[in-house]
């Protein structure tokens, strides 16, 4: 049963993050929140809590992860970045943007795009989720939490707990700024090329 913290949205409790982060190195999947939404998260090298987060999302393999990194530097270790795009995300993170790269070695093969070796990252604003990446010293693997036949995402976390309690380790209760999709950016052409238009203004993005 999944336990249930309630965590404050701007001045996050260091005891509440070191639980959470404690229970995400054990194998453990967590909803939290984001700048976005809520999402569904875990630790980097548990292959058992990535097929709980596709079977809690009724994805296959070929749905990929996002990797949500704590700032750009760390964003850089798991993507190749030349300077253009360096300037680009610099200017736009943290927010609510998903960025497509070239994946760099640091990131294993089976959380890649299956024929084009490139990775989804995001660099998020919501004090939250930076206290429990700084804590973890890693980056999160993440899904948006929306649930198999659902038009949005779960974002009110006792409702999350409400449906998900036997299949999640833990539901973090902290408000979000706003709800809704991130802006989906692919970077890895010759432009900047739009994906998906979410609440990531594209204005500031030059295309």
């Amino acid at each position: 049963m999944a336990q249930y913290f309630v965590i404050h949205a701007e001045n996050p409790q260091t005891r509440l993050v070191k639980q959470a982060v404690d229970i995400l190195q054990n194998g453990g999947v967590i909803a939290y929140p984001t700048d976005s939404s809520y999402a569904l998260g875990c630790a980097l090298g548990f292959k058992e809590a990535q097929t709980k987060i596709r079977s809690i999302r009724g994805v296959d393999d070929s749905h990929l992860f996002t990797l949500m990194c704590r700032n750009l530097s760390e964003l850089s270790t798991y993507a190749k970045v030349d300077n253009a795009q360096f300037r680009l995300l610099k200017a736009n993170t943290p927010g609510p943007y998903t960025f497509i790269l070239e994946a760099s070695r640091e990131v294993p093969r089976r959380l890649l795009h299956a024929k084009r070796s490139t990775i989804g990252l995001r660099v998020p604003e919501h004090a939250v989720t930076q206290a429990l990446l700084e804590a973890l010293d890693a980056p999160l693997l993440s899904m948006t939490l929306q649930l198999p036949g659902d038009d949005a995402p779960l974002n009110i976390a006792w409702e999350i707990r409400e449906q998900l309690e036997h299949q999640l380790d833990l539901v973090i209760d902290s408000s979000l700024a706003q709800a809704g999709e991130t802006t989906v950016v692919d970077l890895t052409g010759a432009s900047p090329e739009v994906i998906r238009q979410g609440i990531g203004t594209i204005d500031v993005l030059g295309i």
